[in-house]
This record gives structure tokens, C-alpha cells and sequence, in this order.
């Protein structure tokens, strides 16, 4: 139990994904003046990251395999149908979690992507905060106009049949695997006589919901549950490799980076393709290519995970996945963007960059060096799109504020 006189938030990342590793740790940072902070886990190779900053940390049961991870990757990229947990691992998580609450009495629980507490939350009756994305509004954001159709039909045979098709079959195709995502979820809730959740949109709300981005980012409006709390680039205290620092100048950078949840052989074919190319590659993606063969590049320096904005500063254009923390960081270095989405969530993240005249969308299943290296040489001839990009640059610098996290707190459980 925790006798302290400050009141406690329990941070619950997916400690399998560095953004969302990340993402808890800069919020940590900015309640542990306020509060006690404590995190908890089911395990991933971020989890050391949580000790490093200082941090407590409760290993929860049952644990993530990498099969098991990687299992969640392949169903959350559409590379592979079928539930992330089965009924009795979500009961025995949410069990474990109840446990936990009772011991620690949280103010708040924080999470980015754990769904178990959704449950566990509503079940104890502990207010629940969620790191959340106005691109994962899926159904607001197709109802606004704004949702291109996703990689995962964009097929061959179904190109003939038109956008408009495409885009309805998109928001079909969506619609259904939320329902498939919440069918387990939804079981236990009904175990525990609280109320199931319609679709996959429900699952991933909060009472409270903190958008990880600058207001604007995406041309959609939020209900009162909804707070702008600005980026939360992901900053590991790393230093910079003695071999970019010393990097010569003599062409163009590119930053290559696919974050955490980057698929291997998009990572190799891009790659190898920038061998062909006549930049400089800084590519943070060595832990992907553990169990693939590639060959580097002489003008490709691959590198384990790095301070990003600091590298990504360096450069002069960003080819990315995507993911938010990526799409942030990119935006606070003032870069030009050429993306690569693993997902839907990250397609959409690319095409609010893309309304906004500094980046190019390059749909998975149409990635080859003609189409990359063209994107890349458009936007570095680009006088219009890199001066957007500086201008966006101070859009998000002026959001890039803790205090805006450590109000947030205080005002709703700090009393």
C-alpha cells in the first residue's frame, strides 16, 4: 500500500513499443513532482527503459513472449486475422490488475495501448487515462471526410474498382476487425457486469483522453474527455554515435527510421534501395534486422535506437513509418516527410503531414526505389514544402510543454 501523502498514478504501457514506452515516461516526468509515479508491465525489451529514467516498476503476469509480440504486430498490421489475447489471458490480466489497484489505491491509471485496462479500470471503479491519437478515431475520421482508403485493400484486382469503393471498403473492412478486436474484451466486461464496448474506437478511450499532439494536427473535433497535451517525442538519453557526428556533408541526409513496430523486409527493401540513391542514410532500425539478411550500403550508417530529434535535426528529410512518435519528431526537427505506413493509424498520421504540404505518402503495397527515390528528390527540390515544414516546426514547438501534462494532472487528481 502506499503510504505516502501524494497520491499515486500508475503508468501501464505496452512496453513492447517504444513510442508507447516513451510516451509514459515523458508523462511520468511531468506528474513525478506532484505525484508518486509507479509503472507496470507485461514485459517487452523497452521495459529497462522505465528503470534508467528512475522509475519503479511491478512486473505483471501473465508475460509477453517475442512470439507473442510479434504475434500482436502481425494481427495489428493486417498481415495475420485472429484475437491479440484469448478470453482467459485478458481474465487473468484483469484479475492481476484489480489485485494491484487494490494494493496501490492509484489515483489514475495511465495507459497508450494496454486494453486489458479498459477493464480492470471500469471494473475497480479507477479513473482511467488514456495516451491517445485524434488517427485512431477510425470512424470519426473517415466521417469528416478525411480517411484516404487503407494499404490493407489497396490490391491489385480491387485498384480497378475505384477510390470511392476502395474508401467504403476501407471503413467496411474496419468496422469489422473492431468488432473482432473487442469480442474477447467484451466477455470479460460482462463477467465483471460492467458495459461492453460497441467497436474498437470504445476499447481505446478513457474517461480522460490526452492527445499526444499539437491542436490542429488533425482537422477533427473532440468531445470534453478530450485534452491537447502536445508531442512526446520519445527522448532516450543516448549519445549521438561518434560516426554521424562525423558524417560528412557533401550530399544530402536522410533519416530513416520505422520505430518499434517497423516490418523487416519493408525496412530491408528500403535499405538496399538507398544504395542506389546519392544521399547519406542515418538508419536507427538495427534491432529490426536481427533475423533478416540485408546488405548495407556504404552510404548507409545503421545504428541501434538514438536520441531521435537530435539526429533527425541533422538531416534534411525524414523517411518514416509513421507512427506518432515518429510523425512528431519529424515535425519538431522541421523536416520534409516521405512515409511508409505499416497501418492504418500511421497512413493517416502521413496524410495529415501530407495536408499540410510537407510530406508524401507512399502506399506498402506500391514501395519501390522508383517511387522512393522520386518522393525523396521532389520534396528536396521542394523550396515550398521544406518552408512548410519550418513553419509547421513552430506550430508544434510552441505545444512541446510539460507544463501542459503536469496542469492536466493536477487540476483533475491533484485534490
Amino acid at each position: 500500500m502506499n503510504d505516502s501523502k501524494q497520491k499515486t498514478i500508475l503508468f501501464s504501457p505496452a512496453t513492447y513499443n517504444l513510442a508507447e514506452t516513451t510516451r509514459c515516461i515523458e508523462v511520468a516526468k511531468a506528474c513525478a513532482g506532484s505525484f508518486e509515479t509507479l509503472f507496470m508491465s507485461y514485459g517487452g525489451e523497452f521495459e529497462e527503459l522505465i528503470a534508467r529514467n528512475g522509475f519503479r516498476l511491478i512486473q505483471m503476469e501473465p508475460r509477453l513472449t517475442p512470439e507473442k509480440i510479434e504475434h500482436m504486430y502481425r494481427i495489428d498490421q493486417g498481415r495475420k486475422f485472429g484475437h491479440m489475447f484469448s478470453v482467459p489471458e485478458i481474465e487473468k490480466q484483469v484479475e492481476n490488475e484489480i489485485a494491484l489497484f487494490k494494493e496501490i489505491k492509484p489515483a489514475a491509471v495511465v495507459t497508450g495501448f494496454v486494453f486489458s485496462n479498459c477493464v480492470s479500470c471500469r471494473a475497480a471503479k479507477i479513473p482511467l487515462v488514456w495516451l491517445t491519437q485524434s488517427t485512431w478515431m477510425f470512424d470519426s475520421y473517415f466521417k469528416a471526410g478525411l480517411g484516404t482508403y487503407i494499404d490493407m485493400v489497396d490490391l491489385p484486382g480491387l485498384r480497378l474498382l475505384g477510390e470511392r469503393f476502395l474508401t467504403w471498403l476501407s471503413k467496411k473492412t474496419l468496422a469489422l476487425v473492431g468488432g473482432f478486436v473487442v469480442k474477447p474484451y467484451n466477455a470479460v466486461a460482462r463477467k465483471y457486469g460492467i458495459h461492453t464496448f460497441d467497436d474498437m474506437e470504445q476499447l481505446w478511450r478513457g474517461d480522460y483522453n490526452l492527445l499526444a499532439e499539437p491542436e490542429g494536427f488533425c482537422e477533427l473535433d473532440f468531445p470534453p474527455s478530450f485534452r491537447f497535451i502536445g508531442p512526446l517525442p520519445g527522448r532516450l538519453d543516448a549519445p549521438v554515435p561518434r560516426e554521424i557526428m562525423d558524417m560528412p556533408r557533401d550530399r544530402p541526409i536522410v533519416y530513416f527510421a520505422m520505430g518499434s513496430s517497423g516490418q523487416a523486409e519493408v525496412i530491408a527493401k528500403i535499405l538496399e534501395d538507398f544504395g542506389k540513391t546519392p544521399y547519406r542514410v542515418i538508419a536507427p532500425v538495427k534491432s529490426k534486422l536481427k533475423n533478416i539478411a540485408v546488405k548495407i550500403p556504404e552510404n548507409v550508417v545503421v545504428t541501434g535506437w538514438l536520441p531521435a530529434l537530435k539526429v533527425n535535426s541533422m538531416a534534411d528529410i525524414s523517411v518514416i513509418h509513421g507512427g506518432i512518435g515518429t510523425v512528431m519528431t519529424a515535425a519538431l526537427a522541421g523536416k520534409p516527410v516521405v512515409g511508409v505506413g505499416m497501418q492504418p493509424e500511421q497512413e493517416f498520421n502521413i496524410d495529415c503531414l501530407a495536408r499540410k504540404g510537407f510530406a508524401i505518402r507512399i502506399r506498402k503495397n506500391r514501395l519501390t526505389f522508383d517511387a522512393l527515390s522520386k518522393s525523396i528528390a521532389a520534396l528536396l527540390s521542394d523550396k515550398t514544402a521544406r518552408q512548410k515544414a519550418k513553419d509547421y516546426q513552430k506550430i508544434v514547438e510552441q505545444w512541446n510543454n510539460p507544463l501542459l501534462i503536469t496542469r492536466f494532472f493536477e487540476e483533475t487528481f491533484g485534490h
